[in-house]
């Protein structure tokens, strides 16, 4: 007896929405994008091409990989996902203008009931707006100009204010495209031996690009024609490199891998000099359990009391105090650099040789004396 299969199913057989390839292509262009960014961001420190041309190609790694993932999807022709704009500049929907009026159908007392969730994204937008600014200007970024934070919160206030009537997303801190935007303005050395890393020598403290960034935003409503060529792959992986690059320096995640490293090959970490490495540890699994937990509120319903689980983790900061001596805690959890801090501990020992080593000549030379007598 011969049994027939058949599909049902509108995407079943060549007719339906099925595509070929589709899926196998975004996995190819997503994967080339992080690799071939991260490629042509470290091109700095290759051996080909002038100097001058080495760092362009790197400050502009992003562009050039995605202007490249673009040309190449477009010129193999696989339908990919596309980033979906708008093709005409008016609001979203179509029972709405520019403006908002703040009650709306809702009754009054709503104004009224609005206070307590108001409060908690206040706080949320003032930490986060803090937190990115103690960030950005660390003591290694080595910043000489004025920080700005009453300025910056000003601004955030007042963008807030028109966004809100207007309807718009709300203008916060990007933690991430701060990072990323001050580690592109670094200046380093031209001047360096062979094989030798270029020197640090600070951030390139200006208002040029910020300025055009925002004009290039803005702009980028009247360019949707072109927009819409760019595949969602390519967005996603470069979302996924620069989170990936912004990680790098950060202790909590350097202390995560130290979880699959055997002791004789960890970094010369300062903390791991005076801190147990089970202390370590221990340290580390409390913030992963809470960076956790604010994940899993944030993506719950109950999403709106966040701001102040921000806050309960100051009550958390406090409770260490009974599982870490004030010593550890001082050298995982202080606001000094690490780079700071070894170089205090070298200088420290340094300075202590050098007293052994006077004594030591003292001793000798005392002795000397004594045996010429």
């Amino acid at each position: 007896m011969n049994i027939k299969e058949f599909f049902v199913g509108s995407a079943c057989g060549h007719e339906g929405p099925y595509v070929p390839d589709v899926l196998f292509w975004s996995i190819i262009l997503f994967f080339s994008t992080v690799i071939l960014s991260s490629t042509l961001k470290q091109f700095k420190t290759s051996r080909y091409f002038p100097t001058k041309v080495r760092s362009i190609i790197s400050d502009f790694a992003v562009f050039i990989t995605i202007m490249s993932m673009v040309l190449i999807d477009y010129g193999l022709g696989i339908p990919s996902p596309k980033l979906q704009v708008p093709s005409d500049f008016k609001p979203t929907r179509d029972d709405r203008g520019w403006l908002i009026n703040p009650l709306g159908p809702n009754p009054w007392w709503t104004v009224v009931a609005a206070v307590i969730p108001s409060l908690l994204c206040t706080i949320l937008i003032f930490m986060d707006q803090q937190i990115t600014a103690v960030i950005i200007n660390r003591k290694e970024h080595k910043l000489k100009k004025g920080c700005g934070y009453h300025l910056d919160l000003l601004m955030v206030g007042a963008m807030l204010g028109v966004c809100s009537v207007m309807g718009l997303p709300w203008f916060v801190a990007a933690t991430v495209l701060s990072i990323t935007h001050v580690n592109s303005l670094k200046l380093e050395s031209e001047c360096s031996a062979p094989g030798e890393q270029p020197k640090f020598l600070g951030i390139r403290e200006q208002r040029v690009t910020g300025l055009m960034i925002f004009v290039l935003m803005g702009s980028s409503v009247f360019m949707t024609r072109i927009l819409q060529f760019i595949p969602m792959p390519v967005l996603y992986g470069v979302f996924l490199y620069m989170g990936a690059s912004s990680l790098k320096g950060i202790q909590f995640f350097d202390r995560i891998l130290l979880f699959w490293m055997p002791a004789k090959h960890q970094p010369d970490f300062i903390y791991l000099r005076h801190v147990p490495l089970r202390k370590v540890h221990l340290f580390t699994v409390l913030q992963l359990s809470c960076l956790v937990l604010l994940w899993v509120i944030k993506a719950s319903r109950a999403a709106i009391v966040f701001p102040m689980m921000v806050l309960a983790l100051v009550f958390v900061r406090k409770l260490m105090d009974f599982f870490f001596t004030k010593r550890e805690l001082s050298w995982l959890d202080d606001l000094m650099p690490e780079s700071k801090k070894k170089k205090l501990e070298d200088a420290e020992k340094e300075e202590e040789q050098s007293m052994l080593v006077l004594e030591d000549e003292g001793t000798v030379q005392l002795a000397m004396e004594g045996n010429c007598r």
